[in-house]
């Protein structure tokens, strides 16, 4: 018999899950999954410790009407049968949105919930489900404690000033601030950086975050000091249906002249903007490469050069430039899209080296490069498994 910890990183279009034993570091994990396309064309993957594919029993056929909590239900059975003999002790969970009050992990508890129930409107792709996932859990396994670990928590460590906008102070007073979030990608890739940098890994670092949503975080010392993303997970760079920065006026042009209500506007900006807006056919970026329609090329055009000009915006934050680190979907399999955003960046004295680029090479950059580029792969599910089993041995032993 083992003791396992069960990871779940529940979205409004994907649910994510890994198994790992309690021996976390440097283990690798008995399970990993995910269900995709929700409510669009559902599909479940799961590998074991090898990589093998594994039978998908019931979950080989998804239902298109089936929300997140069924088909959450449904994956926890799975898990249950392919996990016969072994214990889950904990169960730890991605939620995106921490607020002020939470800059670690956290122990579940009923307050604990309430203070994430009042995030939700700022992060209403994610947090919602977070949270039902949560619920769930506590219903089907009510003695097993859960843990939530946050995006924004790893950019509690930044200055004042790259939090605050500039609104009347009594805003900020109330946490309307910069929050940031892909923290838990951050964290783990701030924690492999001295493998691939070695001193360098204490300098000036961007990291670029890019799927279908993305975001950048500026790191001096392995800790963030700006990123792109603020108040909510809108802003910054273009993302796949998202816009990224956006002129206020034209939010206020389409509820005041085009008579847009709220909801409107806010399912315009998350769902129907971004890549997908730009060229109506994706918010995929693969699926974009592939298409011949000048519109797909516009919309990477776009992307990329957004992406080049967000990154230039953290440079006041950092003084200077050592290191660029593309991680995330888009990131660490797109080269495309790397060698475009690079291609901005040529004042800065970056460039690529095109066969290791085209390979997905870990080191992309040639020799000669002012600022070192470098594609390493994150894993969100081993910091929230690592901080799981931190808190329960704290908390249980």
């Amino acid at each position: 018999m083992t003791d396992v910890i069960l990871i779940l990183n529940a979205g409004s279009s994907s649910i994510k899950f890994a198994l790992y034993p309690v021996s976390i570091m440097g283990s690798t994990p008995l399970i990993t999954g995910k269900i995709a396309g929700i409510k669009r064309a559902p599909v479940f993957r799961a590998l074991g410790p090898t990589g093998r594919d594994l039978p998908l029993g019931d979950l080989a056929v998804l239902d298109v009407e089936e929300d997140q909590t069924a088909l959450t239900r449904r994956l926890l059975c799975w898990l249950e049968d392919h996990t016969q003999g072994d214990t889950v002790i904990a169960v730890g969970h991605r939620v995106v949105h921490g607020g002020q009050q939470f800059a670690r992990p956290a122990l579940l508890d009923e307050n604990v919930i309430s203070e994430l129930e009042k995030l939700q409107a700022l992060a209403p792709l994610h947090q919602p489900y977070n949270l039902a996932a949560i619920s769930l859990v506590s219903a089907l396994m009510p003695n097993v404690p859960q843990i939530a670990c946050f995006d924004t928590s790893f950019h509690r460590t930044q200055p004042r000033l790259a939090q605050i906008f500039p609104l009347p102070r009594q805003f900020a007073d109330d946490g309307l601030l910069r929050y940031g979030f892909h923290g838990l990608s951050y964290d783990y890739i701030a924690g492999v950086l001295p493998d691939h940098l070695g001193n360098k890994s204490e300098g000036r670092v961007i990291v670029a975050h890019l799927g279908n949503g993305a975001s950048m975080c500026a790191m001096k010392n392995r800790r963030s000091v700006a990123t792109s993303m603020g108040f909510t997970a809108l802003d910054g760079l273009m993302m796949g249906s998202r816009p990224g920065s956006l002129d206020v006026g034209v939010i206020l042009h389409l509820i005041q002249d085009q008579g847009m209500t709220p909801a409107e506007v806010q399912d315009l900006l998350y769902t129907k903007s971004g890549l997908r807006g730009v060229s109506g056919i994706s918010n995929n970026m693969q699926v974009l490469l592939e298409n011949r329609h000048p519109h797909a090329q516009e919309a990477i055009d776009l992307f990329c050069y957004r992406a080049a000009a967000e990154l230039s915006a953290l440079l006041p934050a950092l003084g200077g430039l050592d290191a660029i680190i593309f991680t995330a979907g888009i990131g660490e399999k797109a080269p495309i899209a790397r060698k475009q955003i690079c291609g901005h960046l040529s004042w800065l004295g970056v460039c690529l080296e095109e066969s290791a680029n085209a390979a997905n090479a870990t080191v992309i950059s040639t020799p000669d490069s002012t600022v070192d580029v470098l594609v390493i792969p994150t894993n969100e599910e081993e910091v929230i498994a690592t901080a799981t089993c931190r808190l329960v041995v704290e908390n249980y032993t």
